[in-house]
């Protein structure tokens, strides 16, 4: 059975705000509006000479967003926003100057794979100033002094093509405090002279180039194997609800076997450890979740938006499965963190060893920017 994915999120929001929305019934999570955030936008060419960019960000995308799970601002973890937009692609209207937004900044980052995954190049014009102004002006930006907010523009084509000044668009986004860094694909010289330096010194960032068509070489961590299997099991402690729930519990399976089949980049150990954080947040489809953060009254949900395990369970019995489901799940998540921890030490130690001069690819561009800069915002990094 297909889908539309848009259509399942908007009728899952407005499922949600079917369902009584308070719990009575333990402690729920701090108001979101006081933790901490990082908000990070990805503007991708998806012309036709990026197709090794693109591979590198659908497998990538958990690494980044792995950056962050031993962060802190002020000893609280912060939440990490996603958004994503794609310029230089004719299959876009011209009127839009060949930009899309795909993704506005979420925490679905299912959602944000799914996307990814579906993203084709085709030939057109790269407005580099186009796509930075839209994302200016249509993302929710935080605006909290606190929040690490950063447009990431990656692309190979002049950085001053198209109708829009580009720098005019970076002095815009540093007075929204938003960061622009740059990424070139392609050598460092040649993205010099294209302009794609230009840009980031009007807006707090940094020009980075990589080699787009770069393989992503995975190196094998003993810890490997067990976080697949936690991960498998972690898996088992989700429970969807509502009208679309089954087919959101069905695209979290599928994001799996993407991952799987690009295991040899890391993508499969990288997104378990991102499920195993609290980054990763399904409140909209699974009932631990919404309980946790208090969309979901056990109590009082109608029989026909649970699942069908719980349907002729009384209201104690909701309550007590869903806490027994909760626990089974922070158990597996802090198993999969600490083992993600020994794994990171054994790769730094890999990589130490195996040190060259070896072209950069788009994880390494991206977590290097993101971490120097954070660290600048007062964010701390364990390890």
């Amino acid at each position: 059975m297909k889908h539309s994915w848009t259509n399942i999120r908007r009728a899952v929001l407005c499922g949600v705000s079917l369902i009584t929305p308070t719990f009575s019934h333990g402690k729920g999570d701090a108001a979101e509006d006081s933790v901490p955030k990082v908000q990070i936008a990805l503007l991708l060419d998806t012309s036709n000479s990026m197709d090794g960019l693109i591979a590198q960000a659908k497998t990538q995308l958990w690494r980044v967003c792995n950056t962050f799970i031993e962060a802190k601002f002020q000893g609280r973890q912060p939440i990490v926003e996603v958004a994503l937009y794609e310029y230089g692609n004719t299959q876009i209207d011209s009127a839009a100057q060949w930009v899309r937004q795909i993704e506005p900044l979420t925490r679905d980052l299912d959602e944000v794979s799914r996307e990814l995954f579906a993203l084709r190049t085709n030939g057109g014009d790269e407005y580099c100033g186009a796509v930075i102004q839209r994302s200016i002006t249509d993302l929710q930006w935080d605006d909290s002094p606190q929040t690490y907010k950063v447009i990431f523009i990656a692309g190979n084509e002049s950085f001053a093509q198209g109708p829009i000044d580009v720098l005019q668009s970076c002095k815009n986004a540093d007075k929204k405090k938003v960061i622009v860094n740059s990424i070139y694909c392609g050598s460092k010289e040649l993205g010099i002279s294209e302009r794609w330096h230009d840009g980031p010194v009007l807006a707090g960032g940094v020009f980075l180039f990589i080699n787009a068509n770069q393989q992503i070489a995975q190196i094998d961590a003993p810890q490997d194997q067990e976080i697949a299997r936690l991960n498998l099991s972690l898996n088992q402690t989700y429970l969807s609800y509502g009208a679309n729930g089954a087919a959101m519990k069905e695209r979290q399976l599928v994001c799996d076997q993407q991952a799987t089949d690009n295991a040899k980049t890391g993508a499969c150990v990288e997104r378990s450890v991102t499920k195993a954080s609290a980054n990763y947040s399904n409140g909209q489809w699974d009932m631990v979740d919404a309980v946790k953060q208090k969309k979901l009254d056990l109590g009082s949900v109608e029989k026909s938006q649970l699942p069908k395990e719980m349907q002729e369970m009384s209201s104690d019995q909701r309550i007590a499965y869903a806490e027994k489901l909760a626990t089974e799940r922070k158990t597996i998540q802090e198993k999969i963190l600490e083992l993600a921890r020994q794994r990171e030490t054994f790769l730094q130690e890999q990589r130490a060893k195996a040190a060259g001069d070896s072209d950069k690819t788009l994880d390494q561009a991206l977590i290097k920017a993101v971490r120097e800069q954070a660290m600048k915002k007062g964010y701390r990094f364990g390890q």
